[in-house]
């Protein structure tokens, strides 16, 4: 972890923003800032939200900047996970015309599209604000970016479910139909003797106690309605705690929290969030 929270060290912020900025530039690099813009051209740009929303992904855009400008001066106006309105300036940056230009779209598209997700994570985490369950992300992210993204739901206030196959243990429908039963497989995870929790799929309730008797420590209740979840939640009465997945969205995840569980975890803060409206505007430096 680096001093910004980012969960990149220096070595792979770093990697990320030359990718990023490569395939941004091509072979010529920005060849309408090189033969417009005079090469002392200089430049103050103010970074501000056109929209309410939550903020993710300043620290990257400060190191957009100053990768093709080192000696760039950067005003930090917001933090990360910071509420701001339409109005708000998250940055203020002075230096080469050219590089502010060439980084411009690069910076951009990354803080629109953490912000967005922290911005959709924030109105999930507030829809079931006063229930007790809490808001979990999934693997539903965008390849190459997931480390991002799952920062950005945190900024918005959500907890990480498990970050990679190595995380933990989730027995699904398809391993259980593999092996023969929810008892096969619990009791084949346990023999490993691994230290990770054992979180099994129930899709009915019937599923529940063959998986507690056979040693689960964590079951997902998946696409069950409230009815079923305060059933499983009776049933269970606090044995293992209880995750629900599935049909969640801004109008049913109040009563799914209402319900009982533990947690809740939602596919789209990650898969469908949009990216939100953030402005780069130029001022004489």
């Amino acid at each position: 972890m680096i001093a910004s929270g980012l969960p990149l060290n220096d070595a792979e912020v770093q990697d990320f923003v030359r990718s990023t900025l490569a395939e941004d530039l091509g072979e010529r690099g920005d060849v309408t800032s090189k033969f417009v813009v005079p090469e002392t051209a200089r430049l103050k740009a103010v970074m501000a939200a056109r929209e309410p929303l939550v903020v993710a992904g300043l620290p990257l855009a400060e190191t957009f900047f100053r990768a093709l400008d080192a000696s760039c001066e950067i005003e930090i106006k917001a933090q990360d996970g910071d509420r701001v309105e339409a109005g708000a300036e998250l940055m203020v940056v002075t230096g080469s015309a050219r590089a502010l230009l060439t980084a411009e779209r690069s910076a951009l598209n990354t803080v629109q599209h953490l912000a967005g997700i922290a911005t959709l994570t924030r109105q999930y985490v507030d829809a079931i604000e006063g229930t007790g369950a809490k808001l979990l992300d999934t693997r539903k992210t965008t390849p190459g970016l997931r480390l991002l993204e799952k920062y950005a739901t945190r900024m918005g206030g959500a907890h990480n479910h498990r970050l990679r196959l190595d995380d933990g243990i989730l027995i699904k429908d398809n391993h259980i139909a593999i092996v023969g039963s929810i008892e096969a497989a619990v009791q084949a995870a346990l023999a490993s003797r691994t230290v990770l929790q054992v979180q099994v799929e129930v899709d009915t309730l019937d599923q529940i106690e063959p998986a507690l008797a056979a040693g689960a420590e964590r079951l997902l209740l998946d696409n069950m309605d409230p009815p079923t979840l305060r059933k499983a939640v009776a049933l269970v009465n606090g044995r293992v705690p209880l995750e629900a997945s599935g049909g969640v969205n801004l109008n049913t995840i109040r009563g799914i929290a209402e319900t009982g569980v533990d947690f809740i975890s939602v596919g789209r803060i990650t898969q469908s969030a949009p990216a939100v409206d953030i402005g780069l505007d130029f001022l004489s430096a």
